[in-house]
């Protein structure tokens, strides 16, 4: 059994209902979490998730809407540790880049901590392994294959596709169709995309968010990959304009157009199981 509990719905675009983009998935005795946008800790905390017991933290990508909590990640794994306790992060070329300059961010806070707690005589200890498409992982008896999606001009993108006791779970991150994503969500049980409505995007007379319709799919693109995939349940998420209440039966509407399958939209914290 896999189940995918979807931490943060939101984009860049801040809203005081949802946070940041991440995703934690809990396939048997692992809990992998898929980025780390604003809120990520609390948003595990509400899971019932500390970022102790965290198997592996997994970046699709190093745009800072899916990274910006990253330390929080870090920090709080460390202060809630009692011996030395690598936290494994995977993500693709530049994380280690990522993950040098946040220990460097949080040098004078982690020297404050060491000052003043006399059992804290250790530094985080962050395990990076920078990813490449086709690597294949096992992260606590869950079995993880990278696989190449399509953001640029942000480059490169992965998104990984999880197996545990015949289930899958893919988790494609930004990204445009492509065949890569196809590979990626290739007859799985849970599909967990990011999505914008264009419809609505298109009708905001602002440059800046007119340039994200080039490299994020789209409610009907998702659909159809995933109809292409033959995936069981789309799982709709990082919704951009944020999705308001009242409107869910739209944005399904949308996807269902394309794809017979299951259709999911949430809040934080939805969860949903397969397997």
């Amino acid at each position: 059994m896999i189940s995918v509990t979807l931490l943060g719905t939101g984009s860049p675009l801040p809203s005081p209902d949802r946070a940041g983009p991440s995703t934690l998935v809990r396939a048997g005795a692992a809990s992998l979490l898929l980025d780390c946008g604003r809120g990520v800790v609390m948003r595990l905390a509400g899971a019932g998730v500390m970022p102790v017991a965290l198997s592996a933290v997994l970046l699709t990508h190093l745009h800072s809407d899916h990274i910006s909590d990253l330390n929080d990640v870090i920090t709080t794994q460390w202060v809630m540790t009692s011996t030395e306790t690598p936290l494994r992060v995977y993500g693709p070329p530049g994380t280690q880049q990522v993950v040098d300059a946040v220990l460097n961010m949080l040098a004078l806070d982690q020297q404050y901590r060491l000052d003043h707690h006399a059992d804290l005589d250790y530094r985080p200890a962050i395990d990076v392994t920078e990813v490449r498409p086709g690597d294949a992982l096992v992260v606590a008896g869950a079995h993880v294959v990278v696989h190449e999606t399509d953001h640029r001009p942000v480059a490169p993108t992965v998104g990984y596709r999880i197996e545990h006791a015949g289930t899958v779970a893919a988790l494609a991150g930004d990204t445009v169709p492509c065949p890569g994503l196809d590979a990626l969500c290739q007859d799985a049980d849970l599909y967990v995309q990011t999505v914008i409505r264009a419809d609505l995007v298109k009708l905001i007379p602002n440059q800046r968010l007119q340039d994200i319709l080039d490299y994020h799919s789209s409610v009907e693109q998702a659909a159809q990959t995933a109809a292409r995939a033959n995936v069981k349940t789309l799982v709709l998420t990082h919704y951009v304009p944020p999705l308001l209440p009242g409107q869910e039966d739209e944005w399904r509407a949308q996807a269902a157009a394309h794809f017979t399958g299951d259709i999911v939209l949430g809040d934080d914290l939805t969860t949903i199981t397969a397997g």
